[in-house]
């Protein structure tokens, strides 16, 4: 067939095998269909030693049929003349170094599906973005890909592991050294692992030099709050309050101490998000993807009872007759701006500081929700569930609905740390409320 736009749609991916299918029109210009359905335009030839070659064009939608038949058309007639493009693109690609290849990985990761079939999120690749150019580029950016052998991985790990990565943070409002350490080490060595298994899958090495390198172990923080830091803390927030402190970022602190979600779930949480009335979240995108968290009836009517606030517009979209003001979709907005809030690490710190709390984070928070959740008696699932962990046979159920079981369990959970935050000493006596209903296609 005439390679068109009408004819390759028609064309179905094999799941299992790539699929060429070439054009009748022009000899060797055809097209790749991947299992994943990507299609490229390709080029096979003969170069001047009569060795078989296959050059990839660039992938459509990059490239209309007609661009990627001029294109190869381009190829042929320097392949006339002697040259060998398939060839010197080998050896380019041979000659390419650390920073360049992260930066192709980079670029494709946020458009390409990966080993798990889900293109990475935004705020995950801002993590990866971090990683690359604050420890494998200042390491190895200047090394050709194909030189790395297993001892420079090593090497690499123990470098960031003992701070010889160490800088200074570069984020206005910051401050500090980020400094490296063995979980820092291994979590980049992990990411350049990938990055380098892409490379092998790109034909520029044979073999992955960073398999078979052990990772340091990631040790995680065991912090958590006992009761009675849980109430030290709180006198301190009610005080912040009455000293008219960040009014937000102190309530966004108490959210996630009532809810025991992630930093980054509470901060970008839309009030559309939010269902009070059935006790939980519904999460369109989660680190585990999208699922229903059940926080109880205590969370859930400090969350609702958030004031709203309005954005205002400036003179110039006012001046065009645009809306003047509109609510900020954002339970927790950004003071300035249509953002939202995101000073919660020094909002936390002031207030352990007066509290006379150490070493503790905002990850602290969520594993006191989890303590706190222990102590009360519950089980190692029913904390995995309340906590949006993935673990088989426990969030699967609670992917449509909000489990009744859960549900209950949370609003102990959220009731027993409000005592606490409050300064109470009764232990909380929670109601039990049936389930909302809840449409199943949501």
């Amino acid at each position: 067939m005439k390679l068109t736009i009408r004819s390759i749609a028609t064309i179905t991916a094999d799941p299992k095998h790539d699929i060429y299918v070439w054009d009748d029109e022009l000899a060797g210009f055809g097209v790749r269909i991947k299992p994943s359905g990507v299609r490229s335009f390709m080029l096979q030839y003969r170069n001047i030693h009569g060795m078989s070659r296959r050059l990839t064009l660039g992938k459509l939608g990059v490239l209309t049929p007609d661009d990627a038949r001029k294109l190869a058309k381009k190829r042929l007639a320097e392949v006339a003349e002697g040259n060998d493009p398939a060839g010197e693109r080998n050896t380019a690609r041979k000659a390419i170094k650390v920073a360049e290849l992260c930066d192709l990985y980079l670029k494709e990761a946020e458009t390409l599906p990966g080993s798990r079939g889900r293109i990475k999120k935004k705020s995950t690749l801002t993590l990866d973005h971090s990683r690359v150019e604050r420890h494998i580029k200042k390491l190895l950016g200047h090394r050709a890909v194909v030189s790395l052998t297993q001892r420079d991985i090593e090497k690499l790990q123990t470098d960031i592991a003992t701070g010889k990565t160490a800088t200074k943070r570069p984020e206005k409002g910051r401050s500090g050294v980020v400094t490296g350490g063995r979980a820092t080490a291994a979590r980049a060595v992990g990411l350049f692992a990938t990055i380098l298994e892409f490379a092998r899958r790109q034909g520029i090495i044979k073999e992955n030099p960073a398999r078979g390198v052990k990772k340091f172990p990631d040790v995680k923080r065991r912090r958590f709050l006992s009761i009675e830091e849980i109430k030290g803390l709180g006198k301190v927030m009610y005080a912040a309050l009455k000293a008219k402190d960040n009014r937000t970022g102190i309530a966004a602190i108490r959210a996630l101490m009532l809810t025991g979600c992630r930093k980054s779930e509470i901060l970008s949480l839309p009030w559309e998000w939010l269902d009070a009335k059935a006790r939980c979240i519904r999460f369109e995108d989660t680190k585990s993807g999208a699922q229903i968290r059940p926080i109880g009836a205590t969370a859930a009517n400090f969350l609702k009872n958030q004031p709203k606030r309005k954005i205002k517009k400036d003179k110039l979209k006012q001046a065009k007759g645009q809306q003047k003001d509109a609510e900020s979709p954002w339970i927790f907005p950004a003071d300035r701006g249509e953002g939202h809030f995101v000073g919660l690490p020094m909002v936390l710190e002031r207030l352990c500081t007066r509290a006379e709390l150490k070493d503790v984070t905002l990850h602290t928070l969520r594993h006191t929700y989890a303590s706190v959740a222990a102590e009360l008696g519950f089980s190692e699932l029913t904390i995995a569930g309340l906590l949006g962990h993935t673990v088989p046979g426990v969030t699967a159920r609670y992917s449509h609905l909000p489990d009744s079981a859960l549900v209950s369990a949370a609003d102990r959970v959220s009731a027993h740390i409000s005592t606490a935050l409050n300064g109470e000493e009764k232990d909380v006596q929670v109601i039990e409320l049936k389930t909302a209903k809840v449409n199943r296609g949501a």
